[in-house]
């Protein structure tokens, strides 16, 4: 006790603060982001993520939610809040080009599982190959899917898969002018290309 006031929980909290730096640089690091990319992705400026990562500014709640957010990791986590036991997830939605992603990850491994929604076909719409590092899984839950990969195209039904290396050229739509539904894994580099915004 010092003037009556229990210091205890301070040197706790101090504890917990500072073992939130070097978790910020390991998952900016794991990312393979720069500084100026975090920076650009939360609003926050790169001198404060600097300090933050070596432990010269202490994290507040302003500054981990948006880190939070980009790096896609729980809060409890970001900080090392003792593990609830609880395994569920509770992904929130992203929205990109006319596509519904779907977090089935905590995102903090090297391989993340999305469930992805995509548009039915529009006549004469033909989608954009991409080529990246990494690798890619897909599932069909429902409907069509028209894989483009190198100069071929696949159709696959529900209950079908496809792996392949994207470093070859890609694409993945609906096969019809219904929505398809599937499963992705994405490797790291993947996931960045196709949610560029998170």
């Amino acid at each position: 006790m010092t003037g009556g006031r229990d210091t205890s929980d301070d040197g706790e909290l101090g504890r917990v603060l500072d073992l939130v730096a070097p978790r910020l640089r390991a998952l900016r690091r794991h990312r393979e982001s720069t500084l100026a990319e975090i920076a650009e992705a939360t609003g926050i400026s790169v001198s404060t993520l600097s300090r933050l990562e070596s432990g010269l500014r202490r994290p507040t709640l302003e500054l981990l939610l948006p880190l939070a957010k980009v790096y896609r990791v729980p809060l409890d986590e970001l900080v090392g809040a003792p593990a609830t036991g609880d395994p569920r997830i509770h992904p929130r939605p992203v929205r990109r080009e006319g596509r519904t992603y779907v977090p089935l990850t905590r995102g903090s491994g090297s391989l993340n599982a999305f469930k992805q929604l995509m548009p039915g076909r529009k006549p004469g719409v033909k989608e954009q190959r991409r080529v990246h590092d990494g690798y890619e899984w897909v599932y069909v839950l429902s409907g069509s899917l028209l894989l483009g990969l190198g100069e071929e195209e696949h159709v696959l039904v529900a209950g079908e898969a496809a792996e392949f290396d994207t470093r070859t050229p890609h694409s993945l739509g609906s096969a019809t002018a219904e929505p398809v539904e599937v499963i992705s894994l994405f490797s790291r580099q993947g996931e960045s290309v196709h949610l560029r915004e998170l």
